[in-house]
């Protein structure tokens, strides 16, 4: 494969991004809330939300990180610089349970779905909704 080919193929190639550990996580929730927010306004919001708080300088870092690793965009052309969440709430959410059932239940969905309704009591309108998708699942095949 000549060095063209080579450049073309691994430039094409959609980057997986890894999963944000808990911290990240935490920023990417106010992300997702606010649709795109500065270093400040981020810090803030995970303060009114934490239990504990956390520095400035902490939540400056941490977006440095997230930045670096693809999970964050920064937009450098205004100031302060704003910050947006990469993948959708719902695409993080989709790798996430990808992971645990794959790490935690042997790939098994029935299994993790089976601890999940188990773990906790279960609203009559949440298992109406389950009931749905689940009906509606069966439909598709």
């Amino acid at each position: 494969m000549t060095l063209t080919k080579t450049f073309v193929k691994f430039a094409c190639m959609k980057r997986v991004l890894p999963n944000p550990t808990p911290a990240e996580l935490a920023i990417l929730n106010v992300l997702w809330q606010l649709g795109q927010a500065t270093v400040r306004s981020t810090h803030n919001e995970l303060v009114r939300q934490a239990d504990e708080a956390t520095g400035y300088s902490t939540t400056l870092k941490l977006l440095q990180v997230m930045t670096s690793k693809g999970l964050v965009t920064r937009e450098d052309s205004v100031r302060p610089q704003i910050y947006r969440a990469t993948e959708s709430r719902e695409a993080t959410e989709t790798k996430l349970l990808k992971d645990l059932r794959k790490r935690a239940f042997g790939g098994s969905a029935r299994r993790m779905v089976m601890c999940a309704l188990g773990a906790e009591d279960i609203s009559a309108r949440d298992l109406e909704r389950i009931d749905k998708l689940l009906s509606s699942l069966q439909g598709e095949k």
